[in-house]
This record gives C-alpha cells, structure tokens and sequence, in this order.
C-alpha cells in the first residue's frame, strides 16, 4: 500500500501548515532559545534584571557604585492537551484515501487552532495587575477609536515600547473602522506593529477546557466560563509574554503497526505555557464588554 506511506510521510507537514493558517496567537510564541528549565520537569525559569539608577558625579570620588540585581523567577506549564483519531482502511479507501487526511486537518483548522487561541487570549486576559479598561460595548467605530486612543496613552505613559506592540479584537470592531475610511481611523491602526481579527468564539476572559472523559464532556474542546466576559480588543507587547511549547507531537500510525484494529491512528498532543512576566503587566492592555 505506498498511497500509506506517502500519507504518513507527507500528513504532518500538512497539519503543521493548516494549524498556522487557522491559529491567530501564533505571533506571541517565544523563541525556545531564552527559556530555561526548571528544577522540576513543569517548570521553565526566566530572568527578572533590576538596576539602581544614577547617583551624583563627584570630582573627587567619582562615580557613585551601581548595583545589579538578577533574579530567577518559576513559571509553571498550565497547557497539556491531546486525542486519538482513528479511521478503518475500508472507511478511508471507500473516500478516495481522503478521511484520513481530510479529519486531521479539521481537528487542526476547527479544535487546535480556535482552543489554543481561546487559551491564549484567556491566559493573559485572567493575569492580575494587567491594565484595563472600564467593562464597555462600543456603540460604533469611533467610540472603539476612542478606546484605543485610552489605551495607548496608557501604555505610553507606563513606557512600554511601542515596536511589538500587537491589537487584537473582534472582526466587528476592527471592520467598524474600516468603514469609517478616514485618516485618522487609518492612523490609529498604522501605530501597531500588526492588527489581527480575533472570533468572539476564541476571545473571552476565561474558558473550561473540557475533560473529553466525564459525562457532559466527551466531545472536548473548550467553553467560556460562566463568569467569563467577552473581550473587545487586547493590546499585547510581545515581550510581555511567555508563550512557549515544551512539546508537540502529531504522529502516525499505519495499519500494519496498529495492533489492536485495522485503522489508522493520529495521536496529536501539546504541552505548553502561556502567561504574562510578573514585571511585564503594563505590556498588555484589555478592554471587555459589560
């Protein structure tokens, strides 16, 4: 059977490619090169660096003696997901050899995708000492421009650089701007390094990541939280954020190597962190409905 072959070779490429596509948080994703493991398996750690600041020159003595503090702080991976899709020879033959593929990448473009995003937004919309605004449904693009006009000034008076700057929120109020089609609407996005539609299905404050076990959550996925509020827009400073996969498999196995039935199997799981540096929050700003 080299059609199996060909597809075991060629499905994970294919599912890496569909999960950039439908993903919209793949921007916050660290470079593995700066993070560091912990002394336990779950942890990774990352440098805190506080420095005293200036002090009088004098003549005489000179300089007056600085001192540098680095301190090593614990974040603790809080993402660990996974399933098991299975598809019989005869199901995937009697498709023209397509269900295979075809299941893998809806569970890429419709489950992993939309559930990392919704973790995402959610992880640093709940992180305490972020900045906020006051709980609003903006009645029409100019209010949103209004809010956004708060948020930067904020951002800008807690000094947060304004390179990796990046605006998220929901098509509705990003295409209400759009209809404005005025300078000052074009000028209000141009200052963010990028401007990306985020679904309200993915951009609440808190969801519950279904089990796919107990009564209620076979099916998996994600819900918003009973207490959760829907997000506007999120003004995220990359470097405020740790967004980082210790681990990702999407693996194949053919039928001839499953012992227990004649099907194809794709395992896929990640495991990961998303959180904000503790001396970081003035990096991200939110503004949610009532």
């Amino acid at each position: 059977m080299p059609n199996v072959i060909a597809l075991a070779k060629n499905y994970v490429p294919m599912l890496d490619e569909v999960y950039k596509g439908a993903s919209v948080s793949t921007d916050l994703t660290a470079d593995s090169s700066l993070m560091r493991a912990g002394a336990n398996a779950n942890e990774l750690l990352y440098p805190q660096i506080d420095v005293t600041g200036l002090g009088d020159y004098g003549r005489n003595s000179g300089y007056t003696d600085g001192a540098v503090a680095v301190v090593w702080k614990t974040a603790v991976f809080n993402y660990d997901r996974g399933t098991k899709l299975s598809v019989d020879v005869m199901d995937d033959q009697e498709t023209f050899n397509i269900a295979f593929g075809l299941a893998g990448a809806e569970l890429q473009r419709t489950k992993v995708a939309p559930e990392a995003d919704a973790f995402t937004f959610a992880s640093i919309a709940g992180k305490v000492g972020i900045s906020a605004a006051v709980p609003a449904t903006y009645a029409d693009g100019s209010a949103f421009l209004a809010a956004l006009l708060v948020a930067k000034t904020k951002m800008d008076e807690d000094e947060v650089p304004e390179e990796g700057r990046i605006l998220y929120a929901t098509p509705t109020l990003l295409n209400s701007v759009i209809a404005l089609d005025t300078t000052k609407s074009r000028e209000a996005l141009a200052g963010f390094s990028k401007v990306q539609k985020v679904p309200q299905t993915r951009f609440y404050t808190a969801i519950n990541l279904l089990d796919g076990k107990t009564a209620g959550e076979e099916a998996g996925h994600y819900t918003k939280a009973v207490a959760a509020k829907d997000i506007n827009f999120l003004i995220v400073h990359k470097p405020a954020v740790i967004k980082f996969d210790k681990h990702t498999v999407s693996s194949i196995i053919t039928p001839d190597n499953n012992p227990t039935s004649d099907a194809f199997i794709s395992k896929y799981r990640k495991y990961g962190i998303v959180d904000v540096y503790a001396n970081k929050l003035a990096g991200v700003y939110i503004s949610t409905k009532v």
